[in-house]
């Protein structure tokens, strides 16, 4: 596996917990995506797609140019499925395993399919029973099938459409189907793990069928068995894996009693068949010359030592949720959303409060709480802290230019409160709201600034743009003006400044920044229709050397966090600065729309992460955003 680039889907479940290190240690280079965060213990050298595969593009997919796809994602139940599981199951197994393979089928570099697919597939009257059975039945790959529930039926159709892709591409890669059997393993919601919590919490445990056996496999051993499936591409088709050995209900109960002696575990009368399964690994052995060979007894030892290493950890991650707060929300609906979803890829209890001066703020349909916010001014801020503090919050992102400077002045304050505020330093921030030091620092350093001056003989023949000095430069712009409207048009503001009107392209570049002011991504767009200073259509584009100056520009100003810079692209294509906004932009959701995750790499800084195991990814293809009013409705009996 030296070298190869492997896609793991659902690589954050437990059986992607033991294989991707195993595949860093093959020398692979490991790239998982899996709704779940990324575990503590991958290393840097794994790539990390955190969120929904079902929005995987092909785009996307093929950038990473996998050789091997290794296919774990899924979602079950234990046991007897829920009334609410046939959306679940649907979504997340049978739309998802469709997807996923649509976007592998034709991609250039793949060569290698592994399922993790389900002895749940065969027939279930081979191996359940109405009465206690004294010998297990093996179950062979040629046995008959008919797969007793929607997780097996998933499994089933999944395996289907391999073998039908197998017809069409087998010339340029191969595909094998793992028939998994009664899989445990550390950190799962398998019965056996959910007994050992239970124990470790001193409650009872309840156990139906004592006299069941099962062909209990680790997950430590299904990864490896997976692993060399991936390597051994030669290998095809349907293959049990499994111990081969199958063992009772009441050996599990055993093996725990031997680290819980004053275990209570009560049997349970139950209407549930009696099973007898295991698997024949003649075919799995014959094809790797390896089965798995982990004891039971020995993989619960392991459990147990996990469980009993976390027990504490685990009691704290059922604290509050991860709340941020986007502060001055008014009606910014989209970013609040955009908030939304890079905090649940971190916490999917987490939550989004809009803030706002105005109780009526149109983001609070949509946020999942909201604060009417007292000003954000020196003498509120024991007033603003009790608040965060109260509410549970523990990141700010500032959405105004007029409250950037007061949240960056206390960032400190609230760091001690153990709130972080997602702006940069002050020095930076005042530099970009004074247009004009902003123009001066620009002439300074030699960077491409349009120039401006608080004379207008300073600013050549015209014709002019004048504008106010500080805060947003859309509000009461005058633009391409003569001598003499310019001056009648400064009168009227009350800290005006003259800049030398330039005529080209109209541009907005999306970026963000680590508090070292490294820029890690830019994207560019055209403002395609600008009304009120905001882009309502803009489109992407992208040019390698462009990109790099507006880099080199934004490290320049020391800036951090997200932030979006306007400037003109004239005839030749020069640049031409106008102005820097240190935050998050009103149409800075298309960034993030083409890979430019900066809501979520501000909320990783913030609780420490190592931002190399998170890289921007761009997406190859343009976007065009139209911001259109979009209704809203809300069903409610108490409205």
């Amino acid at each position: 596996m030296q070298g190869k680039r492997v896609f793991v889907s659902g690589g954050a479940g437990v059986i992607g917990r033991e294989l991707v290190p195993r595949l860093l240690a093959a020398g692979a280079i490991p790239i998982v995506g899996d709704l779940k965060p990324r575990p503590a213990h991958f290393g840097a050298g794994v790539i990390y797609r955190q969120g929904d595969l079902n929005a995987m593009t092909e785009a996307e997919f093929h950038l990473h140019a996998p050789e091997v796809y290794i296919h774990l994602a899924a979602t079950f139940e234990r046991s007897t499925e829920s009334y609410e599981f046939w959306e679940e199951n649907f979504l997340h197994n049978v739309r998802l395993s469709h997807h996923l393979m649509t976007l592998a089928k034709d991609c250039p570099s793949l060569r290698r399919v592994v399922f993790a697919s389900s002895y749940l597939i065969y027939d279930q009257s081979l191996y359940q029973f109405d009465a206690a059975r004294e010998q297990p039945v093996s179950l062979r790959e040629t046995d008959p099938v008919n797969p007793r529930n929607l997780t097996g039926m998933a499994k089933f159709a999944h395996e289907i459409e391999l073998r039908f892709i197998d017809q069409f591409c087998a010339q340029r890669m191969s595909t094998v189907c793992a028939r998994i059997y009664r899989g445990f393993g550390r950190n799962s919601r398998d019965v056996i793990s959910r007994w050992v919590r239970m124990l470790l919490a001193g409650e009872p445990i309840q156990v139906y069928r004592p006299e069941g056996q099962f062909d209990y496999i680790y997950a430590a051993d299904t990864a490896q068995g997976l692993l060399r499936l991936a390597a051994a591409e030669d290998v095809k088709g349907i293959i049990n894996l499994g111990t081969g050995r199958s063992r009772r209900v009441q050996d599990v109960v055993q093996a725990l009693r031997t680290h819980f002696p004053a275990m209570q575990a009560a049997a349970v009368d139950s209407d549930i068949p009696y099973e007898a399964s295991q698997a024949d690994v003649t075919l799995l052995r014959a094809r790797l010359g390896w089965v798995p060979g982990t004891p039971l007894e020995q993989a619960i030892a392991e459990i147990v030592a996990f469980e009993r290493e976390r027990h504490g950890a685990a009691l704290a991650a059922e604290a509050a949720p991860l709340r941020v707060l986007v502060s001055s929300a008014s009606r910014k609906v989209p970013l609040v959303r955009a908030m939304q979803a890079a905090v649940r890829q971190l916490d999917p209890k987490g939550q989004v409060v809009a803030g706002d001066l105005n109780p009526q703020a149109l983001s609070a349909a949509v946020a999942d709480a909201f604060w009417a916010m007292p000003p954000t001014r020196d003498e509120q801020l024991p007033q603003l802290i009790a608040g965060l503090r109260e509410r549970g919050i523990r990141a700010v992102l500032p959405t105004r230019d007029g409250e950037l400077a007061f949240w960056a002045r206390h960032s400190a304050a609230l760091q001690r409160e153990g709130v972080a505020v997602l702006a940069a330093a002050p020095v930076a921030l005042e530099r970009c709201l004074d247009k004009l030091a902003f123009a001066r620092f620009g002439a300074e350093r030699g960077l491409p600034f349009i120039p401006a001056s608080t004379s207008l003989d300073a600013c050549g023949a015209g014709p002019y743009v004048v504008k106010e000095r500080y805060g947003a430069g859309s509000r009461a712009l005058g633009l391409g003006l003569q001598r003499e409207a310019a001056l009648a048009h400064a009168q009227g503001l009350q800290a005006p400044i003259f800049q030398p009107l330039v005529l080209g392209q109209e541009i907005s570049v999306d970026a963000w920044l680590d508090r070292q002011s490294r820029c890690k991504g830019v994207v560019l767009r055209r403002r395609d229709r600008v009304v009120n200073g905001e882009s309502e259509v803009t489109t992407t584009f992208s040019d390698h050397a462009l990109q790099a100056q507006c880099a080199r520009i934004l490290e320049a100003l020391e800036l951090s966090g997200p932030v979006v810079m306007q400037a003109m692209l004239d005839a030749t294509g020069g640049l031409h600065v106008i102005e820097c906004n240190a935050r998050f932009g009103g149409a800075s959701t298309t960034g993030l729309a083409v890979g430019l995750d900066s809501l979520l790499w501000s909320l990783l800084e913030a609780r420490g992460d190592d931002l190399s195991a998170w890289p921007f990814i761009r997406s190859p293809r343009q976007v065009r955003q139209v911001r259109v009013p979009c209704d809203l409705y809300i069903h409610d009996p108490g409205l």
